[in-house]
């Protein structure tokens, strides 16, 4: 890892080194959290964990060719070298944000409170029509995740595009502070923590902390639809660019012409490539009208990087679903809408609309939207009376405030909406293959926590028979 020298990593993490010091100038080939996908020369990064103390997996990292490991904990006399912290976050955090650096390629963070993930690869899949992109994998967007990230970057790397989660005040400060980005993208500002975060105002601020470590000659790509962005004029002195529908006052689409789940038709006016086309007649070939907002944001990231017309629509074509974020999933004769891996009011009301753009009968599977605070029943009743006014046929939810969607909808629906609640997964099982039918599309969405890829899955091997 280019000039990731134990020295180095014991400086900029604040630690204390013991072990051979003629090995302080010696790099490490990677930096893993891991013990099982350790490699020579590796650094073993020791985390206690609520369930696993990794501490103990160190005197195996060395036997596995480990050149030094990092913990918190007094390791006593080891076969190699130990750096030894006070707070292995921190110190990954530093550690990180050096390699970065080292590294000195651009970097584009992206974070808001929905379309984060789906924004993230819509800009790695345009950037990747000219440049080497490396992106976040999975659901390493924290604390933990950045580094993580930044430590599976390669030298021949030309853009790292990272996606930046939040729970509560001062974590965007410390993101931001590890990667400096140079693109700051914020996709919109809904109720997501709401919980710690308390209003909209404070996600506001929360998510705006990506500003203060940002390159202050770099650029800000905010959504001009979202009332709470719009009110963002000046960052360190330059203004932001915009994307909209409604507001045209940077980069916006209209002539939407969608086609279900084969996807959408528009025309993206505004932007400034590098071959001087103004407007883009585009298709998007991810279902949604979201994912309109996402390519948006995604091409003033590539007008930043002077991608071509031609660059930029070849981007496009490259874009996919990927698990857990509306997924389309063949399963025998049903189409599942995958799009378990998180929810909140705003998304869960997205995806309904883009499960009534399906043909035959269209089925909600609904579970609990957690960290959604004081309000929490009443956005669930939302939902549920929103579902109602819809074209769904089904509605099964699980869980406590499952149930509160199924209220709403019995609140606000005609005969037509057939409604079942369940309190578990299990309770569901037993009536499932009772309740669905051949040729259903069925959307399954919830918050993470409540394990709705479960659901998935046996829809999957059941009709795999």
């Amino acid at each position: 890892m280019k000039g990731m020298t134990l020295d180095v990593i014991c400086r900029v993490s604040g630690g204390t080194y013991t072990g051979d010091r003629a090995l302080l100038s010696r790099e490490v080939s990677q930096i893993t959290l891991d013990n099982r996908e350790l490699k020579k020369d590796g650094l073993f990064v020791a985390i206690c964990g609520e369930k696993v103390d990794a501490h103990k997996f160190i005197p195996a990292a060395y036997k596995a060719g480990a050149l030094c490991c990092l913990g918190t904990e007094d390791m006593g006399e080891l076969p190699g070298p130990y750096i030894r912290v006070a707070d292995v976050s921190g110190a990954l955090g530093a550690i990180a944000g050096r390699y970065i650096q080292n590294l000195g390629i651009p970097k584009v963070g992206i974070t808001g409170s929905v379309g984060k993930t789906s924004t993230k690869e819509a800009v790695a899949a345009i950037l990747s029509a000219r440049y080497k992109v490396h992106k976040t994998q999975g659901n390493h967007n924290n604390e933990l995740g950045v580094p993580i990230t930044a430590f599976s970057m390669k030298e021949d790397d030309e853009v790292a595009v990272f996606e930046m989660g939040i729970g509560n005040f001062g974590d965007m400060r410390r993101l931001t502070g590890i990667v400096h980005p140079d693109v700051a993208v914020i996709t919109n500002i809904g109720v997501a923590h709401m919980e710690a975060l308390g209003s909209r105002d404070g996600i506001l601020k929360a998510k705006s902390e990506i500003f203060e470590g940002m390159d202050r000659q770099g650029t800000v790509i905010l959504n001009g639809d979202d009332d709470k962005l719009v009110s963002v004029r000046d960052v360190h002195g330059k203004a932001p660019l915009f994307f909209g529908i409604q507001n045209r006052e940077g980069v916006w689409a209209d002539q939407i012409r969608e086609h279900g789940l084969a996807g959408t038709d528009c025309v993206i006016h505004g932007l400034m490539t590098a071959d001087g086309v103004r407007e883009l007649v585009v298709h998007i070939p991810i279902p949604g009208r979201h994912m309109i907002y996402n390519t948006m944001a995604a091409l003033l990231v590539a007008q930043t990087f002077h991608l071509t017309s031609d660059e930029m629509l070849e981007g496009i074509s490259r874009m996919k679903t990927i698990e857990g974020r509306q997924n389309l999933i063949r399963a025998g004769a049903l189409l599942l809408i995958d799009d378990c891996y998180n929810a909140n009011p705003v998304s869960m009301k997205s995806s309904i609309r883009l499960l009534c753009s399906a043909q035959g009968r269209k089925v909600c599977i609904l579970g609990d939207m957690l960290e959604l605070g004081a309000n929490e029943r009443m956005m669930h009743r939302e939902v549920g009376e929103f579902l109602a006014g819809t074209q769904v046929d089904l509605l099964l939810t699980v869980g406590k405030l499952g149930r509160e969607i199924a209220a709403g909808a019995r609140k606000a629906a005609s005969g037509r909406l057939s409604i079942h609640a369940y309190d578990t997964k299990d309770q569901l099982f037993k009536d499932l293959s009772k309740l669905l039918e051949p040729g259903d599309t069925v959307l399954i969405k919830a918050s993470n926590g409540m394990g709705f890829a479960e659901i998935v899955k046996r829809l999957r091997e059941e009709a795999e028979g």
